[in-house]
């Protein structure tokens, strides 16, 4: 009989994180939504009038500043009291209402952005000599500057804004569609049971170590994609030509123009990585033979590219012994950085176990004057260990860049959000690699390092090129039907795997299966973080102290600048094409080391 989850009230309390940091009481919270509703209503009293002067631009910013902290704080405890248990109906409540509270607000304060930008740059410079307060908040302003060209009059943006519904339209019907209405085909697995295919069994099924069980699953998946490979098609076609109109409406060259830019950075990144990725395409092909020859097969197929190059080695790893591992890994990080990981491990930073009702997954979320809160589900595996490693990385991105940043600049970027999460998890795998004596658990942990390069680097580049040609496509008014689709996706396809890779012709419709395409330019960045955590976590193990020193200079920078600039300080210019080559290269020497243990 299956275990029962445990009810909320039956955790330990040691194994829950610890939300009176963030409020002793309920009271108290309501006391902080009474004060931005305070703050919310004294600025509106500025509408039509945040820059006629320099007092009155200084009011306005210094109250949105305390609202939006108090905001986010507000916000976090509600959530991490619903994520505990979302069937807890006073915590449901309390969590929607903050939702609609951070609708309304940012519909109220909509006008504060508009008047600064209708404000004169001679206007502002008197304004910070008149208002020397006000110089905190110049790179805010010029944030909002930065935008200006593609800033709309005011009767123009409410026309956009009245588009916002209409164009989630063809994302909305693609997650209907693939989560709820398409069907898939019962197969046999691994005991001769039947199994029903979804979306959520299909890759653990591409892992089974029965070929057969991959063989069908991979065939009767794609066979049901492509009877509706026509509906994908047009669904796509209509996410691009959406994007289409908001990149050409606010005067961008491009979609992928349009879409780097909210973060500051350049298209040249994202050309940079798809070229180089190309132009290192050799390791994948050695990665792929090397699968051929772990699995011993005559012909390797794409449902072969998920399971095990080594199995029968993955052990159970106990939550205090994740701990003790990840605090010897991380050492060369610090002591001030160690203390940071023991505070939040015996602090109650961490919601650790499953229970009754509580949130899947895992991450780390932060609330500026407290510190980070993480969810696990821990579950003694060797990949929760390395997921508290990563969920640990960014607490520790979010703490350095709270403690040393006001609230203003210390949000980083979305950019490099994942490169101190994935640093974290690299200096662990080394730290394991450094410390292994037995021949086939290394082999094991080197498996490890090679599937994260091939899913992270190659695999999101492989999606980035695909998502950038189909746009280009439609700039160029060609429209995108179910054919040029799947024969590019193959095309790709075959290109990146290489000639020890049988390309079935089903692989041509993985396109149609890939959400991450209604995500608008998304899936770069994945990869970039990669190849920038390599290099610090290389930086790190090689030079010692000077590159700890960058790492966490960068750590405690916030959104203070671009990100790419940000990621210079910790040593990585992701313009060039030097810390993706570098990280490539080092997967061409894990593919000759494991092919010599095997």
């Amino acid at each position: 009989m299956a275990k029962e989850l445990i009810s909320r009230e039956q955790v330990k309390i040691e194994d829950t994180w610890n939300l009176n940091d963030l409020y002793k009481n309920d009271d108290d919270w309501e006391g902080d939504i009474a004060l931005i509703n305070e703050k919310v209503a004294l600025i509106k009293d500025y509408e039509g009038k945040v820059c006629q002067s320099a007092s009155s631009l200084l009011t306005v910013l210094e109250n949105a500043a305390v609202a939006s902290e108090k905001l986010e704080k507000a916000y976090s405890y509600a959530a991490r009291l619903f994520d505990q248990d979302q069937g807890n109906t006073k915590h449901q409540g309390m969590n929607a209402r903050m939702f609609s509270l951070m609708a309304g607000i940012g519909s109220e304060l909509a006008f504060i952005d508009p008047e600064i930008l209708a404000c004169d740059e001679k206007k502002l410079e008197q304004f910070y000599k008149d208002e020397p307060a006000l110089e905190l908040y110049r790179k805010q302003i010029h944030e909002i500057q930065r935008l200006k060209a593609h800033t709309l009059s005011a009767e123009m943006e409410k026309v956009v804004a009245l588009t916002a519904e209409m164009s989630n339209t063809p994302g909305e019907v693609y997650e209907a569609f693939t989560n709820v209405d398409i069907t898939f085909p019962t197969i046999k697995d691994e005991s001769g049971e039947d199994v029903v295919i979804t979306n959520g069994r299909f890759v653990p099924l591409l892992m089974s170590s029965n070929r057969q069980v991959r063989e069908d699953a991979f065939h009767a998946y794609y066979g049901r994609m492509k009877e509706f490979i026509n509906t994908f098609a047009a669904s796509y076609n209509g996410e691009v030509k959406q994007r289409i109109f908001h990149s050409r409406v606010r005067n961008y060259s491009s979609n992928l123009e349009a879409a780097v830019d909210g973060n500051n950075v350049s298209p040249e990144v994202y050309e940079n990585l798809v070229s180089t990725v190309n132009a290192n395409l050799d390791k994948l092909h050695g990665y792929v033979s090397l699968r051929k020859k772990c699995l011993g097969v005559d012909e390797l197929h794409m449902y072969d590219i998920y399971t095990p190059m080594i199995s029968d080695v993955a052990k159970s790893v106990s939550y205090k012994e994740a701990q003790e591992t990840i605090l010897k890994a991380l050492a060369v990080l610090g002591e001030d950085y160690v203390a940071l990981l023991k505070e939040g491990f015996s602090n109650r930073w961490i919601d650790v176990y499953e229970n009754k009702g509580k949130r899947g997954g895992a991450y780390s979320a932060t609330a500026y004057g407290c510190h980070p809160y993480m969810l696990l589900n821990y579950n003694d595996t060797f990949d929760d260990m390395f997921t508290v490693a990563h969920e640990m990385g960014h607490s520790m991105h979010s703490h350095y860049s709270n403690s040393a940043q006001p609230y203003i600049y210390s949000n980083y970027k979305i950019f490099v959000a994942e490169v101190a999460s994935t640093c974290n998890e690299i200096l662990l795998l080394e730290y394991l690699l450094k410390n292994c004596d037995d021949k086939k658990e290394r082999a094991y942990l080197l498996n490890h390092y090679l599937d994260s390069f091939k899913g992270t680097v190659y695999r999101q580049t492989q999606f980035a090129e695909f998502e950038k040609i189909t746009n280009e496509m439609v700039e160029n008014g060609e429209s995108l039907n179910a054919e040029n689709l799947s024969s590019l996706y193959k095309d790709i396809n075959e290109r990146y795997y290489g000639l020890d890779m049988i390309s079935d012709d089903e692989i041509a419709y993985e396109w149609a299966r890939i959400p991450h395409f209604y995500y608008n330019f998304y899936v770069y960045q994945y990869a970039t973080s990669f190849c920038a955590a390599v290099a610090i976590a290389e930086m790190i193990l090689t030079e010692g102290d000077e590159a700890v020193a960058r790492y966490k200079k960068f750590l405690s920078s916030g959104c203070t600048d671009a990100p790419v600039e940000l990621l210079k300080i910790a040593g990585v210019d992701l313009t060039t094409p030097a810390p993706i080559e570098a990280a490539l290269r080092k997967m061409g020497e894990i593919v000759e080391e494991l092919a010599e243990l095997v």
